[in-house]
């Protein structure tokens, strides 16, 4: 057992292993599977993953401390799922925050006069490279007519929900999604400490 790191000081560390190879496995719709081998301690190793661009998501909350979540249909988990509005990063230039502000809108129909950064996560760190930037917007307002949908996104179910109840609805396992309940647990945390 080692001594204990004071906890400001705990903190990912990025590392740059010697990559010995790195193949496009199969080119994806919207991810590509990469296999990269690298070397790492000493040891050789191969891994699959998936390469992502990276996305940013919005806790979007309203004067009465309510969240926006909206709920659609995910394939690979067979769940029309509650999750806060989140989108790819993948417009050439667009920072997470230019893409947030996007997202805001076309999935909500809304956007927001203060922005402020929450927090960023790995998704899965085993099974690909994802980082999603998410941000809290207060001070929101309608934008002008609503933001055509389809495919997956045409029956998007909207609802205002008490930041409470969707905490509670996470910690009650009722709201799985993860950056949902990384976003609200934050968000509420954020608040409580002022």
């Amino acid at each position: 057992m080692t001594g204990a790191v004071p906890a400001g000081e705990i903190r990912d560390e990025p590392v740059e292993p010697d990559i010995v190879t790195s193949d496009v496995v199969h080119d994806g719709m919207v991810w590509d599977i990469r296999r990269d081998t690298f070397r790492y301690n000493d040891t050789e190793l191969t891994r699959e993953y998936i390469d992502h661009t990276g996305a940013a998501a919005i806790v979007a909350l309203d004067d009465e401390e309510r969240v926006l979540l909206i709920q659609q249909y995910r394939h690979p988990i067979r769940h029309r799922d509650w999750e806060i509005p989140a989108g790819l990063l993948d417009h050439e230039g667009e920072s997470a925050l230019e893409t947030a502000q996007r997202e805001l809108q076309e999935e909500a129909d809304l956007a927001a006069a203060d922005w402020e950064p929450l927090v960023s996560i790995f998704t899965t760190p085993g099974g690909n490279d994802e980082v999603v930037h998410l941000f809290l917007a207060r001070g929101l307002s309608p934008i002008g007519e609503a933001h055509a949908r389809e495919a997956e996104e045409a029956d998007i179910r909207i609802e205002w929900v008490p930041l409470e109840d969707a905490v509670t609805g996470v910690l009650e396992g009722r709201l799985r999604n993860g950056i949902l309940t990384a976003g609200v647990l934050a968000t509420a945390e954020k608040l409580r400490r002022g």
